[in-house]
């Protein structure tokens, strides 16, 4: 077994076995030398950056894969072809960015992403591009909770609200205590300036919202 820390972990259970994956902003290619080994699936493991490619050639080699090809693109420009598409460890805005030029995108492309900030943008941006998603994981690391998201392509473009852009599907009530825990921090210091009165009081009602929800999944 190939040694993974939970965000990649989680990731890894949301592929899927024997097809093609692209692992966008490699790394040290351990999820992508996991999910050859262990899922039969071939990957093709990119980064823009020569030195992380290095370091997952290294990884390669360590392990012995066969079906790992590196490739040196932003984003997915020089993948040819992937029916998981996964991306961890990046902003939201940049994660969104890379999906919407995806030139492939069908109804069976599969995208897991797991967004380090910005959760809420990367939800809004990809409904709003006719995106559906379809399942939400907590994963803790290094003391933060993040989420790991399954994206599917539908067609169907639609707004969401401010409580499910926050919140997405994901139903961990450490995750969305820290959420609502941030919704009051922020009212907190617009309670110190003049003027967002309003706007603070808002913030608190939806920080309420998000803990009745996560009272109800506990």
């Amino acid at each position: 077994m190939i040694p993974l820390d939970n965000r990649l972990k989680t990731a890894f259970e949301l592929c899927r076995p024997g097809l093609i994956s692209a692992d966008v902003g490699t790394d040290h290619a351990r999820l992508a030398a996991a999910l050859a080994l262990e899922k039969s699936v071939k990957v093709y493991a990119s980064d823009i950056n020569d030195g992380p490619l290095e370091a997952a050639r290294r990884t390669i080699e360590e392990y012995g894969v066969k079906n790992v090809e590196l490739v040196k693109s932003n984003g997915l420009e020089n993948i040819p072809y992937a029916d998981d598409v996964i991306i961890c460890g990046m902003g939201g805005e940049l994660i969104s960015g890379i999906v919407e030029k995806c030139r492939f995108t069908n109804e069976s492309t599969r995208f897991i992403l797991q967004p380090m900030t910005k959760a809420d943008f990367l939800r809004r941006r990809l409904y709003g591009l006719g995106f559906e998603l379809m399942e939400e994981r907590a994963a803790e690391h290094a003391g933060k909770i993040y989420t790991v998201m399954l994206w599917m392509f539908s067609g169907v473009s639609r707004e969401i609200s401010e409580t499910e852009a926050l919140c997405g599907k994901n139903r961990d009530r450490k995750y969305l205590e820290g959420i609502a825990a941030k919704l009051i921090k922020n009212a907190a210091n617009m309670e110190k300036s003049a003027g967002c009165s309003g706007e603070a009081a808002r913030l608190r009602e939806t920080a309420k919202e998000i803990k009745r929800i996560a009272e109800n999944e506990d």
